[in-house]
């Protein structure tokens, strides 16, 4: 083959190799630096990542994948999808109204605070909420959800995808705009009435897509990426529908402009069909999550459909084994021509670290078997000079590429025989309390005697710049590990006096000690590697480096019996032990992917069974283990759930069910629709789960009610999310919902999640008023 083979990406990671969009993005919110600021600091930004993706041998390059915040929130913005509470009127949408979606707002000023939201009522005095906040498939990135109504009316309200075609045109750079479909947009959105469907909308929000897309076309784009990822899900008839006429709508506005409808995360299976008869001109594959589908396609696809090929890993970062890879595609571009395939990663970019080469102390033999996006558009060209011209042209790349996998493969790194040999020591017994419930119950709650409605938070306080500072200079070697921990004890012992003064029930060490609550247990677990830079983007300016899981694992030594032990020396109070379970280590880890996920869980969960049961001997009463991405690693098609969920559940009663009945087990789970997987989260047999709910106005306690749910639950009054304080009327008509749907036994009043990411300024009143709240409480229900 002589013929050029066009190389893709369908999205890049934001943020910047050094973070400079968070600390933008930060410094703009704290007032510290303005909005010009802030928008010089997204186009260098933008111009960078066109510059690296045209370096690194990508020819056709996103525009329009930057976001301040969010893509779905973007799109809302875009087509003016904004509740009347946020006070806009029409015309170009101010960053403050965007960031007040995001985030929500504290006080009157701006124009974003009026009342009239459809699920909040507030003055002018208290700002508004942020939307609603959820997780983007099933990944660990999150997305603002989309609110509507019936007569909803959509305006085309921002030009972000034409400006951003434009600005990458005038530093030379021709790209093909992305933008989020019109039918998953709005999939992924709600509606305060359960009986309206948002998809009925369809019709008003077409035009707006056309009016951007009809403009786009006049500013010279030939191709346009529309990403519809609600195609590897359960999709009913009248989606499928609604894909056919939104696709018809926009082929007959515009027949001269080529669409790449992307689909990733799964496979299409049976919406193959609908998805190859569509009127567009490229179809994305993600051949990565879903190799087996592939075949299907080809024999259904049109031939003059150009095939998108997902062949790179956009969401983990093992490097790919290229000549694997060839060996299936090579067939496809002979059958359909090199002008009728394109080289692509599986899906966007953005759940990649940028660029191994700024990690400068990763062990050299872990290092060898990995690529972040930098090197995955290495790769990505590389297949596409392959397959242009003969593997001869890419040999050294090729055989690279091969040793590496090998040497993955052999190394005494990744197996260990005494992992092995307690795996299969596990029983059943090992994932069984000794009694059920209701018999624990009553020896726990004679145990801690607590109030009705008892009052706790869910573990991390604010990781304050002191601490951060504190943490850096103790990394760096400045500042000694004597000094550094007796800096901890201090933070320790503060926060601990603070609790007690404003009358929390059930109390915790604050954290000051962990950088991340996945990172801090990996780094003392066998068979995981970190990074410096390996940054990737959560929501807005939250970032996480993800650990790598390269090998086996076990737990040399104790992580966190000490500092428990120090804590509860502190008080009298319960001390909650704080420890993060198998699942979320997993499901926030980038995964090996030569064993399968269910078998490195159980390694995870039996090295977090030690844990447990040391702290139990130290005398700890109350174990936290954090679940809260249980949920996020549930398989996209139904038909897949009970696989994950047996095993999920599974490792979490490993490590949760050696203790005594005396001994409560608390769990934490985040931003899940908890009446799809009520089950599992019953058979989870946790003494306390703590959930998510405030900005659902107590929704998803729903699923609680009708499923009769017997353990204790605290549902979150207070949306950690955002900067605002809720007041004590707010917390108090939370927990009057909670107890309609509730029995006043079961209930615990606590936040949404943890404190971590939050200022002291904002969480002290808040808590205070929490506090308030449960004795309001108390003496109503008296």
């Amino acid at each position: 083959m002589s013929k050029s083979v066009s190389v893709a990406a369908l999205g890049t990671p934001r943020i910047g190799p050094r973070r400079e969009l968070k600390t933008a993005l930060e410094s703009f919110w704290a007032g510290k630096s303005d909005e010009k600021s802030l928008l010089d600091t997204a186009a260098g930004l933008r111009a960078a990542n066109w510059a690296r993706q045209k370096a690194q041998g990508i020819t056709v390059i996103p525009s329009n994948d930057f976001s301040f915040y969010d893509q779905v929130l973007d799109t809302s913005v875009m087509v003016g999808a904004i509740p009347a509470i946020y006070g806009w009127k029409g015309g170009p949408v101010p960053l403050g109204t965007y960031f007040a979606m995001a985030r929500g707002s504290q006080g009157a000023a701006g124009p974003h605070t009026s009342c009239g939201h459809a699920h909040h009522d507030h003055d002018h005095h208290h700002g508004v909420p942020a939307q609603e906040m959820t997780k983007w498939f099933d990944t660990n990135y999150h997305y603002m959800v989309p609110e509507f109504e019936a007569g909803q009316r959509f305006e085309l309200a921002s030009l972000k995808p034409v400006d951003e075609y434009r600005e990458a045109k005038a530093l030379g750079y021709e790209t093909r705009p992305v933008l989020l479909g019109p039918v998953t947009f709005l999939k992924l959105g709600k509606a305060k009435d359960p009986n309206f469907a948002p998809l009925s909308l369809l019709g008003e929000l077409l035009p707006v897509y056309v009016d951007v897309l009809r403009r786009l076309s006049a500013n010279g784009a030939e191709w346009v990426q529309i990403d519809e990822p609600c195609l590897v899900l359960d999709l009913d008839e009248p989606t499928r529908e609604a894909l056919r006429r939104a696709y018809a709508t926009i082929a007959h506005a515009l027949p001269q402009l080529k669409l790449m409808l992307a689909t990733y995360f799964g496979a299409l299976c049976d919406n193959l069909d609908t998805a190859v008869a569509l009127p567009v001109a490229g179809l994305h594959l993600d051949l990565v999550r879903a190799p087996e589908q592939l075949d299907a396609v080809l024999a259904k696809a049109p031939r003059g459909l150009v095939l998108s090929l997902g062949v790179v890993d956009g969401r983990n970062v093992w490097k790919t084994d290229l000549e694997k890879v060839l060996a299936k595609i090579e067939p496809v571009a002979a059958r359909r021509g090199t002008d009728h395939v394109q080289i692509a990663p599986s899906c966007s970019m953005l759940h990649s670290p940028i660029d191994l080469e700024l990690e400068a102390n990763l062990d050299a033999e872990v290092k060898g078997w990995l690529a972040f996006a930098v090197q995955k558009m290495d790769e990505l060209a590389t297949l596409g000079r392959a397959l242009a011209g003969g593997r001869e042209s890419v040999k050294d790349k090729l055989a690279a590429s091969t040793a590496a996998a090998a040497a993955r493969r052999a190394s005494p790194k990744v197996n260990d025989k005494a992992v092995a040999a307690r795996m299969a020591q596990v029983t059943e017994a090992f994932a069984r309390r000794k009694s059920g419930f209701a018999d624990r119950a009553k020896l726990q709650r004679a145990r801690f005697n607590l109030p009705a409605f008892p009052t706790t938070t869910i573990g991390s306080f604010p990781q304050t710049p002191e601490v951060r500072k504190a943490r850096a200079a103790h990394d760096k070697g400045r500042l000694g590990h004597a000094e550094y921990e007796q800096f901890l004890r201090e933070e320790t012992a503060r926060t601990v006096r603070w609790q007690e003064e404003i009358g929390l029930d059930v109390l915790v060490h604050g954290e000051f000690e962990r950088n991340d609550m996945v990172q801090y247990f990996g780094e003392q677990l066998a068979g995981f590697a970190f990074t410096r830079h390996g940054w990737v983007q959560s929501y807005g300016s939250r970032c996480v480096r993800p650990p790598i899981l390269y090998g086996d694992v076990s737990r040399p030594n104790p992580m966190t019996v000490a500092w428990w032990r120090y804590a509860q020396s502190l008080t009298k109070k319960p001390m909650k032990a704080m420890l993060t379970g198998p699942v979320t280590i997993l499901n926030w880890s980038f995964v090996r992917d030569d064993i399968p996920r269910s078998q490195a869980s159980r390694q995870i969960a039996l090295a977090i069974r030690d844990e447990v049961l040391d702290l139990e001997k130290a005398g700890a009463a109350m174990i936290q283990i954090d679940e809260a991405a249980l949920r996020e690693g549930l398989s996209l098609r139904r038909g897949d759930w009970k696989r994950y969920l047996d095993w999920a559940v599974e490792s979490f009663r490993i490590c949760a069910s050696g203790v005594a009945d005396a001994t409560q087990i608390h769990t934490h789970m985040c931003y899940s629709e908890f009446n799809q997987i009520i089950d599992a989260i019953a058979a989870m047999d946790a003494d306390v789960i703590s959930i998510e709910t405030s900005r659902s106005k107590m929704e998803l306690l729903e699923a609680f009610r009708s499923y009769q749910y017997p353990n204790e639950i605290g549902p979150g009054v207070y949306d950690i999310h955002s900067p605002r304080v809720p007041d004590v009327s707010e917390m108090t008509e939370l927990l009057r919902l909670a107890r309609q749907r509730l029995k006043d036994e079961q209930l615990w009043v606590n936040p949404d999640c943890g404190l971590k990411t939050r200022k002291w300024e904002e969480v002290r009143p808040a808590l205070i008023n929490m506090v308030e709240a449960a004795r309001d409480l108390r003496a109503a229900a008296h």
